[in-house]
């Protein structure tokens, strides 16, 4: 493994930290002023940090899928192991994970400051609540792949 790895595993747990704990802060924020005092100002911040920690991930992903050789046996279906087939698995979790974030980012950046709308609201709640759970799925995916290799 090179270098690749580390920067890997620091985007990841600066990505998993962070959405842990904009959760934590989302149970535990009581009221619309408190909500109102808080979002507007760490939000744009935040969300910056993640884009830059999840595209540090795709990137860095990208990488040590190419220099282990790895590239063209992900699109062979006829080849099968429990680490290929669950490095494939959290590659279409990551996928869907991405693109929830990019749904939740831009209404996040969109209604920064103002009244979002009830859908606006419940789809930027419901990609926020998707983007923590699957979190911990393409986490474990990492580890099994990681107990196997």
């Amino acid at each position: 493994m090179g270098w690749e790895i580390h920067i890997h595993l620091i985007a990841a747990v600066s990505w998993i930290g962070g959405s842990v704990f904009m959760f934590v802060l989302g149970i535990s924020l009581r009221g619309k002023e408190n909500q109102d005092a808080v979002y507007p100002r760490i939000g744009p911040i935040f969300g910056y940090f993640e884009i830059v920690a999840l595209t540090t991930l795709i990137i860095t992903g990208i990488l040590m899928i190419i220099d282990n050789g790895l590239i063209y046996l992900l699109w062979d279906d006829n080849i099968h192991n429990i680490a290929l087939d669950a490095l494939r698995e959290k590659l279409i979790i990551v996928t869907i994970m991405t693109l929830i974030t990019i749904v939740h980012t831009t209404i996040a950046f969109r209604t920064n400051g103002k009244e979002r709308t009830k859908l606006e609201t419940i789809i930027s709640r419901g990609s926020s609540m998707g983007i923590f759970i699957l979190n911990f799925i393409v986490l474990h995916y990492a580890i099994v792949i990681r107990d196997i290799i």
